[in-house]
């Protein structure tokens, strides 16, 4: 195989306490490559075990990380998985990434693409991708030669969101209904919290939650639905939700990148965030006017979040205004621009020749 063709490895984790949103920001983007004919590889220290049937149905190959993101032992491993497949780029995308992880694998000759919306280090990678709204770019510290692609423009979205924004055109008619879609990351379990609380409110007459099955209150969730009498429903399967992107009437968001895929479709959204950095891009998307930010979850009270969802449902221009805004900021395009930026780098003369250096550095390590 021509080392400009070679796969691209995602260096990234799938755990309760990490967080799931790195593994997911990746499966969205090896999506993407596979429409490029790119094979994509995935090292990944996943819990549940089950994940691993995610990865392999998107057509991924999957190798277990004995390691997590940045732990001793750990940068060994994915440099041998690069030398290994030799691959054409290397995706890392967790909390455990350091500049000197990042440089070190600079330095085998791969494309290095840092996924990051906290600008909590400095960056020495090839391409540096914030998939959020906000931190901007003057937030970012990187070396020389790194390219930045930040904002809504390279917001992931997956297939079920995109096509559901051509036949969302207009709001569905009544009588409201609500989708709780509180991330990948809801350790909290406001899921099941906010549930109850739409339950109360006489204007919502039905509330369809989207979840994980590894979502920690998903059983309780379940058994909200069974005993709510038809008011509640727990979607976990694509073709559910497709069907409810399009007949419900507002959003319940925590300003992760469900938020970014919600506003391809063009659904009106309330968003309680539970982390700072989810924080900083739901203000920005309520300053863009496409989301009206609550503040952050735990701050969030009942009369609160009722006085939120009852000037949206009785204010149909602001709801029109949010569907307009959404959809004039968010295309759903950007994976296949960030893939574009990659293909353009890996396919320039000097990249060829490090690409091209792989292999024959690897025989002098081996000798």
């Amino acid at each position: 195989m021509e080392a400009t063709r070679g796969p691209i490895l995602f260096r990234c984790d799938g755990t309760p306490d990490g967080g799931w949103e790195p593994f997911y920001q990746c499966l969205s983007l090896a999506a993407a490559f596979q429409r490029r004919r790119r094979g994509t590889h995935f090292l990944s220290y996943l819990d549940p075990a089950s994940l691993a049937v995610t990865v392999n149905r998107g057509n991924n190959d999957w190798v277990p990380a004995e390691q997590r993101l940045g732990a001793p032992g750990d940068l060994d491993a994915t440099v041998a998985q690069v030398r290994r497949l030799n691959a054409a780029a290397v995706v890392v995308v967790g909390e455990g990434m350091t500049t000197d992880y990042l440089a070190a694998l600079r330095a085998t000759g791969t494309l290095v693409v840092a996924f990051d919306s906290t600008a909590g280090i400095t960056f020495d990678a090839d391409v540096l991708v914030n998939p959020l709204s906000a931190p901007g770019r003057k937030a970012y510290r990187h070396g020389l030669g790194t390219q930045l692609l930040l904002g809504r423009k390279y917001a992931l979205c997956r297939g079920v969101f995109r096509r559901q924004r051509t036949i969302r055109a207009t709001e569905p008619a009544g009588p409201f209904r609500a989708l709780v879609a509180m991330g990948d990351d809801d350790q909290a379990g406001e899921a099941f919290t906010r549930t109850e609380q739409l339950l109360e409110m006489d204007k919502v007459t039905k509330v369809s939650v989207a979840c994980r099955t590894h979502h920690p209150r998903y059983d309780d969730l379940k058994d909200l639905a069974d005993a709510s009498g038809g008011k509640v429903e727990v979607v976990t399967e694509t073709k559910e939700l497709m069907t409810r992107l399009v007949r419900s009437h507002f959003a319940l968001t925590s300003g992760d990148g469900w938020s970014g895929e919600l506003c391809v479709v063009g659904l009106p959204q309330l968003i309680m965030s539970q982390t700072k950095r989810h924080a900083m891009n739901a203000k920005r998307m309520d300053e863009d006017g496409v989301a009206t930010f609550l503040g952050d979850a735990a701050d969030v009270s009942f009369d609160l979040l009722k006085e939120g969802v009852d000037l949206l449902l009785d204010d149909p221009m602001e709801r029109k205004g949010m569907t307009r805004c959404a959809r004039n900021n968010y295309d759903g395009r950007g994976p296949d621009r960030i893939v574009n930026g990659m293909e353009i780098m890996l396919h320039s003369p000097a990249r060829k020749r490090a690409a091209q250096a792989v292999p024959v550095a690897a025989l002098r390590i081996a000798a």
